[in-house]
């Protein structure tokens, strides 16, 4: 009455030997395993029995392992009294005896035996046993020579690390230090402390190169958690919140109100198409350009309202192309075959006109230090200006064509144009290199990522191409359903960690796809023209603007049906799901 039945598992009835031993926490000191501790041969045991049983749906996930990463995630979290406990329950050991006693021998500075007790350990091939000895030597190295015995010192280079015939160039190294002890890492640091660290920094190095069988990695549970959130966020369509928003307890997926598809203001300040039109880097603010000539900065208030700061004149006919210095303090405007003229954001004076005598410029782009512009011009040469508007460089040749798009990679060196129909250039400007990508169809617009390592080109039959042009380039996706027939008709990246693709299309809608998956998600409807342009606020991954041969720009954002606003401007008319 009350008993326990004789028919439990045999490894929950095996006694287990008492005593105290030391061990890791948080994998790279050693644990207490409280008053029980498992014996090599009961750990092989136990293993033998439960190597092959799995544990999951699916079949996959071995019991032994997954224990022993929840033991290693314990002990990490500080709970070792509880980890201990797993163990002797489980019966299944996070480590063996013998990998517990080589982890004391390196925390206790006892190297002989830890490079003894290395070659004792299974799984073990020579090349790793090699290696690892070569650090534990050198720590002992490093020792001696902090408690000056620099021949002894001497001798483990010449008797125990050399011998190793590993890292040449590294034993050499450790020969200077003979001559120089003084470099020695250790004596920046002083007393008992600054060796223990040191001890645990070569415990951290020697976990990396044993094998995860003999020694679970550090956070290993962790990081197969994060792993599982990241593959759950890219297969999530809508994913456009912060990451800290996603929970252990339930299975990530984001709805479409996570998306700017509704219609929150429609900015009709343009007195004919708008044909271009960019976001700060910042967020603060957008540019938008016209064929009636103009070009208006328009501010983002904290609260999302956008209105107008200042309307540009100056350009004689309409302009195609703007570029936001890497400040966002200037602005560069492009007329069609015409000048190039820079802005200051904060008054919105014109503090200079660059312009090339009977040529007009196309294209314009800053380089990423801000102390020079690049313009394309209707010789199909690049010129590159100083701020005051003197030509530094100018490169003939076949380096652009009349489309009023120049981009500049991460490191400033190179430039990207539309060379021919069908090609991309990536110049070296300083080097004079030239790097080709070439498409099957003609190329009518591209746009660059944020981290300017991704390229995206709209081509004439109605694609856009992803290409990784980060080393050797590489197209990597396509997106389609979008309409172009007769118009240049852009596209952007955009939202959070840039996940989606925006474009402008000729039947008056905004075509949106999952960057990752390729995957169509949404399109936008209200517009009544053509789409020309689309920009995703870079600050705001909630915020999208489209700008159209309405004569109009529509800023989306989330639904707001049931919120309490009163947005009130002059220049804006506020709406909700698209309708006015």
């Amino acid at each position: 009455m009350g008993g326990v039945e004789d028919d439990e598992p045999p490894s929950k009835r095996v006694k287990v030997s008492s005593g105290e031993s030391a061990g890791l926490a948080n994998g790279t000191s050693v644990r207490e395993q409280g008053s029980c501790s498992l014996s090599d041969s009961m750990a092989r045991l136990l293993a033998s029995q439960e190597d092959d049983e799995v544990v999951g749906s699916k079949g996959v996930i071995k019991k032994v392992e997954l224990v022993r990463i929840i033991t290693e995630a314990l002990y990490s979290l500080g709970y070792s009294k509880t980890g201990a406990h797993l163990e002797e329950e489980s019966g299944i050991p996070l480590h063996s005896t013998r990998v517990d006693l080589f982890m004391q021998q390196i925390l206790d500075g006892h190297w002989d035996e830890s490079v003894a007790t290395l070659h004792e350990i299974d799984l073990m091939d020579e090349t790793i046993v090699k290696l690892a000895s070569f650090v534990i030597m050198e720590q002992k190295f490093f020792e001696l020579l902090y408690v000056d015995k620099v021949m002894a010192a001497l001798k483990t280079l010449r008797t125990e690390i050399a011998p190793l015939n590993i890292n040449g160039d590294r034993v050499r190294e450790l020969s200077y230090f003979i001559v120089s002890p003084s470099q020695n890492l250790l004596h920046q640091t002083s007393g008992q402390e600054s060796k223990l660290k040191s001890r645990k920094k070569l415990l951290e190095e020697l976990q990396k190169l044993l094998p995860p069988t003999v020694i679970i990695p550090e956070n290993r549970l962790v990081h197969l958690v994060e792993q599982a959130l990241d593959l759950q966020k890219d297969a999530c369509r809508f994913h456009n919140s912060s990451v800290g928003e996603m929970s252990l307890l339930t299975d990530h997926r984001c709805g479409r109100d996570q998306i700017p598809c509704h219609t929150l203001q429609i900015l009709q300040e343009h007195s004919d198409e708008v044909w271009f039109l960019q976001f700060s880097h910042n967020g603060k603010f957008l540019a938008s350009s016209s064929g009636d000539c103009l070009v208006i900065i328009w501010e983002v208030k904290a609260d999302g309202q956008v209105s107008v700061k200042h309307r540009l004149s100056g350009h004689q006919k309409p302009v195609s192309y703007v570029a936001w210095s890497p400040d966002d303090q200037q602005l560069l405007t492009c007329g069609v075959e015409e000048t190039v003229r820079r802005w200051d954001i904060a008054s919105g004076e014109c503090l200079h006109v660059y312009e090339k005598g009977g040529l007009g410029l196309v294209s314009c782009g800053w380089a990423v230090d801000g102390k020079s512009i690049f313009s394309g011009v209707t010789d199909k040469s690049i010129i590159m200006w100083d701020l005051e508007g003197k030509e530094v460089e100018c490169w003939k040749g076949q380096r652009t064509i009349r489309i009023g798009d120049l981009g500049i990679t991460t490191d400033g060196k190179e430039l990207i144009t539309v060379s021919k129909d069908k090609t991309i250039l990536l110049f070296g400007w300083e080097t004079m290199s030239e790097k080709f990508i070439e498409e099957d169809q003609t190329i009518t617009s591209f746009a660059l990522s944020e981290d300017r390592k991704f390229l995206l080109l709209s081509l004439l039959n109605q694609e856009l191409h992803l290409w990784n042009i980060d080393g050797c380039a590489k197209l990597v996706a396509k997106y389609k359903g979008h309409k172009r027939e007769r118009f240049v008709v852009r596209s952007c990246f955009g939202g959070l960690e840039q996940a989606f693709i925006a474009s402008g299309s000729e039947d008056s809608q905004v075509y949106i796809w999952h960057r990752l998956s390729g995957e169509l998600i949404l399109t936008l409807a209200g517009h009544s023209g053509a789409v020309n342009c689309v920009s995703w606020n870079p600050a705001n991954p909630h915020m999208l603007a489209s700008a159209s041969d309405d004569r109009t720009i529509r800023i989306w954002g989330l639904n707001r049906v049931n919120m309490n606003y009163n947005w009130r401007h002059s220049n804006g008319v506020h709406c909700c799901n698209g309708k006015s």
